[in-house]
């Protein structure tokens, strides 16, 4: 499978990313910068996760209009499968890849902590071969703007078509606001386009993909879209 990682003037984690796709799971990898124009040919984009351009304004807010956007758009809008983790997250948002925004946690404070995730919907691309029994997933999340919000009318529509694809949890897999870090509507910690090819999370999968790391819960979310890409969907 072949892969671009979007380097951002401010992106801190597109090697970890490159790091984990390439040496961890033997992928084709090419990185690209923020002002190129054109993709090469792959089958996943991933937006990593950092502070793009400082996240002035607000994050992704200029990232959004970095030349490399508009083929990370026309991509998806081809069918082309995107993973944006935390910034990248962000700047999906910023971009309207993926409905709602983000706000500044509710306790106005920078979040570095392993965290557990219910997975909302196992039949995407993204989720697909995550263990029917294991309740979470344990992954790092590290933001000071995780705070998911959408209007009412974007939030029933997530919930009813499936797109919510994690929830903040407890270790048991227990959805309370006891267990929700920053603030985020319904718990939510990632979603997915209608189209299930465009994916956005908070938490930091390739972070958790090796038990060097203290865990390899992240692997299962790169995995499955391996086996979708080498299954032909």
């Amino acid at each position: 499978m072949r892969w671009a990682v979007i380097t951002f003037p401010g992106s801190n984690c597109d090697q970890d990313c490159v790091d984990q796709l390439e040496r961890v799971l033997g992928q084709e990898v090419t990185s690209v910068w923020h002002r190129d124009t054109v993709l090469p040919e792959v089958d996943c984009v991933v937006l990593p996760g950092g502070f793009s351009y400082g996240d002035y304004l607000r994050a992704g807010s200029i990232a959004r209009f970095s030349p490399i956007m508009k083929a990370v758009t026309e991509f998806a809008n081809r069918g082309g499968f995107v993973l944006g983790i935390c910034n990248g997250f962000q700047i999906l948002l910023e971009a309207g890849l993926l409905p709602g925004a983000m706000q500044r946690n509710r306790d106005l404070s920078f979040i570095c902590e392993t965290i557990h995730l219910t997975v909302e919907n196992r039949k995407t691309p993204l989720t697909r071969d995550v263990p029917e029994d294991q309740k979470t997933l344990s992954i790092p999340i590290a933001h000071m703007e995780g705070n998911y919000t959408a209007d009412p009318e974007t939030l029933q529509a997530l919930e009813s078509n499936g797109q919510v694809l994690f929830r903040y949890a407890d270790i048991e897999g227990s959805v309370h606001d006891d267990h929700n870090p920053n603030g985020s509507l319904n718990n939510i910690a990632g979603i997915c386009n209608a189209e299930r090819n465009v994916f956005g999370m908070m938490p930091h999968p390739e972070r958790a993909s090796e038990s060097i790391l203290g865990g390899v819960d992240g692997a299962w979310l790169f995995k499955s879209l391996v086996n979708t890409v080498e299954e032909g969907r």
